[in-house]
């Protein structure tokens, strides 16, 4: 036979436990913004749009109007990335809107040369103006291969975005 104090604390208990339960599922499911290496990524489509936040509730900052522009990642929130373009704009896009792959933009007052090999002097086989994309290659400590517009050639890092100082990969 249970007691009337042995209700209670039955009670108690199971309202204790259903406490527990329901904050342990609302942690599980809450998602967290997540630090990221800081990489560099391109936009996957013709328009993308750059968020206040990481949801469709936020209000739009900028609307990107440039298949394969890069940008830099810069934390992760659920599906959402927070990003960095060359102007230094910041904010949120998701997932779906980037692509892993490379690419650079040329920046500077001037247009740059793209050349045969990755020696300095080597032939100049193209020029590139500020704000042209390509998609990058290959980089050494000074230089980068690139290709635009069907045209490959090797490029001081100082005249792209895209790629970091130190950033050395075949």
């Amino acid at each position: 036979m249970m007691t009337a104090s042995m209700m209670f604390d039955s009670r108690l208990f199971l309202r204790a436990a259903s406490l527990v339960f329901a904050l342990c599922a609302s942690f599980a499911a809450a998602p967290e913004t997540i630090e990221v290496q800081p990489h560099y990524a391109s936009i996957r489509r013709e328009q993308a749009f750059l968020r206040e936040g990481p949801s469709y509730a936020h209000r739009i900052l900028w609307i990107y109007k440039r298949k394969d522009y890069p940008v830099k990642i810069l934390a992760s929130f659920d599906a959402w990335r927070r990003v960095k373009d060359v102007d230094g704009t910041v904010g949120w896009m998701h997932r779906t809107q980037l692509s892993d792959k490379r690419s650079v933009l040329f920046i500077g007052f001037t247009k740059s040369a793209l050349r045969a090999g990755d020696d300095p002097k080597s032939k100049i086989v193209a020029y590139a103006a500020p704000g042209v994309v390509a998609w990058l290659k290959a980089c050494e400590l000074q230089l980068c291969e690139v290709e635009a517009s069907g045209t490959d050639g090797w490029v001081d890092k100082r005249n792209i975005w895209g790629v970091d100082a130190g950033e050395v990969f075949q």
